[in-house]
């Protein structure tokens, strides 16, 4: 009797190969990663993020496959989303400037321009809720015009604290939720916590870095650079503070690799889903640094502009 060979399917896949078995565009599912739509898991040999085949068999299956998922991640432009809500794409940047709404992506255009992109799922849902009706129609209240006319500006800050909980959830251990930490610090602000050369070496090694065109040194990357950089000083302790609780969690779970000592990488594991850090509640302790779980930035940042 002949005898039938099959070829089992890799158990993970890789980002690109995993995209176009979900139907999206790399884009798009980088953000369905960013948003939590997708869960990644670490591969120890070679340190990247992969896709496992239980994960595509789940996203696959759920109701109104690929059109809810392409959906879901869809981002738009200020006059895109200006449009969904019915507004002038004024209003839209001065309430995003307020940070009423945060921008989910960032980009330069051709023209090395700034161009923020919004979730169209969450502008249709803030349009459409009753409670933010004035705030779509007729003057604002004079506190926030009186923040625009001073210059406040929180897109940035809002992305940031967007893509931290990113960096969290993908984080495996406690030395890569403070590498996540230094992502979005200053050089001299990462130098005056972390003393200890080797620690600051490997914080660096596992620092993520994001999707960019161009050399590190181009224009448009030095200015994605300083978008990503924290400026804002209550931010800034935020973020330092983290780095400091962080350390100590990562010191006690192993030290840092030395000249000498092999590096062993953390067993990856498969998180579980959770929703965006946007919709997650919790509180700041009072006199502390808010909590680190993914959704801790986003509140504690809500609360600021309270």
């Amino acid at each position: 009797m002949q005898s039938v060979h099959t070829t089992a399917l890799p158990p993970t896949v890789a980002p690109s190969r995993a995209a176009r078995e979900l139907e999206l565009k790399r884009g798009e599912f980088d953000l369905a990663v960013m948003l939590g739509r997708v869960r990644t898991i670490g591969e120890v040999s070679s340190g990247q993020r992969r896709v496992s085949r239980e994960e595509i068999e789940r996203v696959r299956g759920a109701e109104g496959f690929p059109e809810s998922l392409r959906e879901s991640v869809r981002a738009v432009g200020t006059t895109e989303g200006a449009a969904l809500m019915e507004i002038a794409p004024a209003r839209l940047t001065r309430l995003a400037r307020l940070g009423v709404v945060t921008p989910v992506k960032v980009y330069l255009n051709r023209y090395r321009a700034v161009v923020w992109l919004y979730l169209a799922e969450e502008l249709r849902h803030f349009a459409e809720s009753e409670v933010n009706r004035t705030l779509l129609t007729g003057r604002l209240p004079e506190s926030m015009r009186r923040r625009l006319d001073e210059g406040q500006d929180l897109r940035a800050r809002n992305w940031r604290g967007r893509y931290a909980g990113f960096l969290l959830r993908q984080a495996d251990d406690a030395w890569e939720r403070a590498a996540a930490m230094t992502s979005l610090l200053d050089p001299v602000q990462i130098a005056e916590i972390v003393k200890d050369p080797y620690e600051r070496a490997y914080l660096n090694r596992l620092k993520p870095t994001p999707r960019t065109h161009g050399s590190p040194d181009s224009p448009g990357s030095k200015l994605l650079q300083k978008i990503m950089t924290a400026d804002d000083p209550d931010e800034i302790r935020w973020l330092r503070s983290s780095l400091l609780i962080g350390l100590v969690q990562a010191r006690a779970q192993r030290p840092a690799p030395r000249r000498g000592r092999q590096w062993v990488a953390p067993e990856p594991t498969l998180p579980a889903a959770k929703a965006d850090p946007m919709g997650e509640d919790g509180t700041v302790p009072p006199g502390g640094a808010p909590s680190q779980e993914p959704g801790g930035l986003m509140r504690w940042l809500r609360r600021r502009r309270a």
